[in-house]
C-alpha cells in the first residue's frame, strides 16, 4: 500500500498488507499527519466508506476508477441501448462538470427507469429479481457516489485536487515494469527490490 503527494510527485509512505482494508488506510493518514504532513485531500478508488475516515479532509473518486467499475456491471461492449447510452455517459465524465452529468444521468434514468423496474420470476423458485440487475448497480453506483466525484470542482479555488490516481497508477506501472526484470524472485527479494525502488 503506496501513499503518494501527487503534487509533489513521491511516495511518502509504503507498507505490506495482506488485505486492502479502511483499517489500513486510516492508520497510513493518521500516521502522515503525526509526523507533520498536511493533507489538502485523499484521492482514491472507490472503496466504500473510504471517504468518510476522514471527514475534515476533501474526498475525490478517482474517475477512471468510476468508469471501470462500471465497466465491470455492463461490459465493454454491452447489448442494451440502455447500457451503451449509460456507458456514452461515463465517457463523457472526466470532463463534465457536477451540474451537466448530474444532468444527463438524471434525464437517462428518467428515460429508462420502467426498463430498470422490469422484473424476472425464478420459474423454479418463483422469487422476483431485477431483470437488468447490472445495470441498476451501475446506475445507482455512480449515482450515490456522485459528490465525490466532483469534490475536486467544489474547492478547485482554492485548492487543486486531481480527479484521477493516475500519479499513484503511473508509478505502479514503473514499478512494475522494474520489478519484471526479476521474474521468479522469491517474495522476501521482491520486497527487497520494492524497499530499493519506492523511494527513488
Amino acid at each position: 500500500m503506496v501513499f503518494r503527494a501527487s503534487n509533489l510527485k513521491v511516495n511518502l509512505l509504503w507498507k505490506i498488507v495482506d488485505h486492502e482494508t479502511n483499517d489500513e488506510y486510516r492508520l497510513g493518514i493518521q500516521e502522515l499527519l503525526d509526523d507533520g504532513w498536511d493533507i489538502l485531500g485523499i484521492v482514491a478508488d472507490g472503496k466504500p466508506g473510504l471517504g468518510k475516515l476522514f471527514p475534515s479532509i476533501p474526498f475525490q473518486l478517482c474517475h477512471f476508477h468510476m468508469f471501470a467499475t462500471v465497466t465491470r456491471y455492463i461490459s465493454k461492449n454491452p447489448k442494451l441501448k440502455a447500457s451503451l447510452e449509460f456507458r456514452q455517459i461515463m465517457f463523457d465524465l472526466k470532463q463534465s462538470d457536477k451540474d451537466s452529468f448530474e444532468y444527463w444521468i438524471t434525464e437517462w434514468h428518467n428515460k429508462w427507469r420502467r426498463f430498470l423496474a422490469e422484473r424476472t420470476i425464478d420459474p423454479i423458485t418463483q422469487k422476483s429479481t431485477f431483470t437488468h440487475q447490472r445495470l441498476r448497480q451501475a446506475f445507482f453506483g455512480v449515482r450515490r457516489c456522485l459528490d465525490a466525484l466532483f469534490t475536486f470542482q467544489f474547492h478547485s479555488k482554492t485548492i487543486q485536487i486531481p480527479n484521477t490516481t493516475n500519479s499513484i497508477d503511473g508509478y505502479f506501472s514503473h514499478l512494475k515494469s522494474k520489478l519484471s526484470v526479476h521474474r521468479g524472485a522469491s517474495i522476501s527479494t521482491q520486497i527487497n527490490l520494492i524497499s530499493e525502488l519506492i523511494f527513488l
